[in-house]
């Protein structure tokens, strides 16, 4: 993936202090990270990141679940409980570009260790908070988890079948889409810092994300007052663009205009259907729905998935089938895309993971660093970078601060 490109990494040269867990923060200093950036992550002795503990499934004893979101770290582990911890952090935060947290609103303050003090020892030093309902307010305080952001943001409210009950997303889209608003606020704030010589704090909160995410339902509300119910893998302002079932499965299929529309119908062997002039608007489509959808369904529900897809997908009619993970992995296109990295890992060996999804045609975006072992870097850090003598590095391990 990275012949004939440069040896100089996007972010090489940045170094990221990276205090948070779970899934959002993690999710973004590991892109960070596959651009090049030195990220030093900083776990609970004897505890680390609590995605460490989440499975089944397992391999070896390592969390499947860590995998996916920490390569290209280094781990060490410090008590920032401890004024000796404190100081570590401290020293840390003078020698990085970034520091990405998401602890609740208020624990770093009560820690010594908050923007107002890193940022006046640092001043070219960027902190990006992630919370999950904004740093004030009178719900900042609450617990921020994804699933219950999707619920109070919107999302679940308009997820799921038109009868049946809301369910949430099969991931958690709220961390991940804030993730990559903090990784590309991060970005900005570094190219900032170039013109102006100084850092400067980032919000972002998984609430403000979630209804940013909306788009076009929110905005359908603030404009019209429309609140819009659930449509199962239907659109409520296009038909036909959902799932239709065929002999062996689903498929996603959207005719997004009156062009695609006509081209659907011949294609699929009713051509009446497509010259029909009550179907000859998106807004007239939208109007009969049930009876276009019934029509439809009757007729793909003739032949396979496969069958259907050789038919569709020369035509230019957007369609695809809706895949298990198997048949995402084994699908010629994603294989061809070489999007999965195999790497050796020292205790759960070899170990599968989804590649960085973004190439540049000058500088790699590669895995130099395999998910780390529950402090693995300590000594490397506190030896290396903060000048730590090995005896006192002993002496803090042995009194529980790293």
């Amino acid at each position: 993936m990275t012949e004939g490109k440069t040896k100089v990494r996007l972010l090489e040269g940045i170094r990221v202090l990276d205090l948070s867990r779970i899934i959002a923060g993690p999710f973004c200093s590991q892109i960070l990270g596959d651009m090049g950036a030195e990220v030093i992550k900083v776990e609970q002795p004897g505890v680390g990141d609590d995605s460490r503990t989440w499975g089944p499934p397992f391999k070896n004893g390592e969390s499947a679940y860590f995998f996916c979101i920490n390569r290209n770290k280094k781990s060490i582990t410090v008590d920032m409980k401890d004024s000796r911890g404190k100081a570590i952090i401290r020293e840390l935060a003078k020698r990085s570009d970034v520091l990405l947290e998401n602890f609740k609103p208020g624990t770093l303050a009560k820690l010594g260790l908050d923007w107002d003090v890193l940022g006046q020892e640092n001043p070219r030093l960027i902190f990006c908070s992630i919370s999950g309902f904004g740093r004030t307010g009178p719900s900042a305080d609450r617990g921020g988890y994804d699933v219950i952001v999707q619920a109070m943001g919107g999302l679940m409210g308009i997820t799921g079948e038109p009868d049946g009950a809301p369910v949430k997303v099969g991931v958690a889209m709220t961390d991940i889409c804030t993730a990559l608003y903090a990784h590309g606020a991060i970005l900005a704030a570094l190219y900032a810092r170039d013109r102006t010589g100084v850092g400067q704090r980032i919000d972002v909160s998984l609430l403000e994300t979630q209804i940013a995410a909306l788009i076009n339902i929110a905005s359908s509300y603030l404009n019209a007052g429309e609140i819009p119910g659930k449509w199962g893998t239907a659109h409520v302002n296009i038909v036909p663009y959902q799932a239709f079932r065929m002999q062996d499965g689903s498929m996603i299929i959207g005719a997004a205009n009156d062009r695609l529309w006509v081209k659907l119908c011949e294609a699929i062997g009713l051509p009446e259907v497509g010259r029909d002039p009550r179907y000859a608007t998106n807004a007239q489509r939208v109007a009969h729905r049930d009876e276009i959808v019934r029509r439809l369904e009757a007729r793909l529900a003739t032949k396979t998935r496969k069958e259907w897809e050789t038919i569709l997908a020369p035509t230019g009619i957007p369609c695809g089938p809706i895949n298990r993970m198997d048949e995402v992995f084994a699908d010629p296109q994603v294989q061809h895309l070489e999007i999965v990295l195999e790497a050796e890992h020292p205790t759960a060996g070899t170990i599968r993971m989804v590649r960085n999804p973004v190439s540049f045609s000058l500088t790699p975006v590669d895995l130099r660093q395999v998910p780390p072992r529950l402090g693995e870097h300590t000594e490397e850090v506190l030896h290396g970078l903060l000048g730590y003598s090995a005896a006192e590095v002993e002496a803090l391990r042995a009194a529980g601060v790293v």
